[in-house]
């Protein structure tokens, strides 16, 4: 069977996530006059990352809300346990807003939608909440590419688990083995695919390479030709 519909992840994959992540949080701790706690953006970063990661998997182990994730990492981040809801809330919206504005797609992300427009059916599967990414492709102008979008924090079920990525190809009306997943992340986009029955496509715009099991492309100007010459992609090499 061909490949008949694509699905999205989104962060770092369409849209230009890390370089956002940066200018926001370089911002908003100068705007908080928190620039000094920390020996440079990079830093601030790095810890923002790794609470961001131990609370995501509290979520994703059902153990916490999604909301109630997203505070304590705030929580974690500043060394502030005792800081309430509402006090974490504000922050959080504070950081988001610099974060907003420096939101930009990738330069090879509009021009691969459009090409792929009228020939396969396109959707999103995100490892986030639908009112962030919902947001996050009207601002960016693309919400309307995307047959469905999908999010874990309503899913109940996040990315590399089978049935997210099963939702989504219900989703779209089509079998696993017919929709390819394009993420830039190996284990939990392409890895979670192939282990799900999609075609698993890893975007290492770092050219990081090492996984030979993978289907890799460095770019997503890449991805028609990969589409359109071989929907089993039988000379994976090529891309590897």
């Amino acid at each position: 069977m061909a490949i008949r519909g694509v699905l999205w992840d989104i962060d770092d994959t369409i849209f230009d996530y890390a370089s956002a992540d940066r200018a926001g949080m370089q911002r908003h701790l100068a705007a908080e006059g928190l620039a000094g706690e920390y020996g440079c953006v990079e830093e601030a970063l790095a810890r923002w990352r790794e609470a961001t990661t131990l609370h995501w998997r509290r979520f994703e182990a059902g153990g916490v809300g999604f909301e109630e994730q997203r505070r304590d990492r705030v929580r974690d981040f500043l060394g502030a346990q005792g800081m309430t809801d509402a006090e974490a809330d504000g922050w959080f919206g504070r950081y988001v807003a610099h974060y907003e504005a420096a939101w930009e797609l990738f330069p090879d992300a509009l021009p691969v939608l459009e090409a792929l427009a009228g020939e396969y059916r396109q959707g999103v599967l995100s490892n986030s909440s639908l009112h962030n990414q919902q947001r996050k492709l009207t601002v960016l102008g693309v919400r309307d590419r995307f047959e469905t979008v999908l999010c874990a924090a309503e899913l109940g079920v996040a990315k590399p688990a089978p049935e997210a990525f099963h939702a989504a190809c219900e989703e779209l009306g089509l079998p696993p083995g017919d929709v390819a997943y394009v993420g830039d992340q190996p284990d939990i986009d392409a890895g979670g695919a192939v282990a799900a029955g999609l075609t698993g496509i890893w975007l290492d715009r770092a050219g990081i390479g090492g996984r030979p099991e993978l289907v890799r492309i460095t770019g997503l100007d890449e991805l028609p030709g990969l589409l359109r010459a071989d929907t089993r992609f039988g000379a994976p090499s090529t891309f590897g």
